[in-house]
C-alpha cells in the first residue's frame, strides 16, 4: 500500500506571513548603534520576527 501524506492546514502554512505581506512586520533590534561609514551616522539594524526581513534605521 502507498504512504498517506498529511497536508498542512492553510492556517499553519501561512502562519505569521499574512501580516508581513500587508506591511505589519514585527521588528526586533538585532544590533544597536552600529556606525555606517557611507552615511556617517549611527544606524540600528532591525529584523522581522515572522518573515526575516531586515531594515536599517538612522538614529
Amino acid at each position: 500500500m502507498g504512504e498517506v501524506i498529511k497536508f498542512p492546514k492553510v492556517s499553519e502554512r501561512f502562519k505569521g506571513r499574512t501580516l508581513c505581506r500587508s506591511g505589519f512586520h514585527k521588528w526586533e533590534i538585532v544590533q544597536e548603534k552600529q556606525f555606517d561609514v557611507k552615511r556617517g551616522r549611527l544606524v540600528t539594524l532591525m529584523r522581522c520576527k515572522r518573515c526575516g526581513a531586515e531594515k536599517t534605521e538612522a538614529v
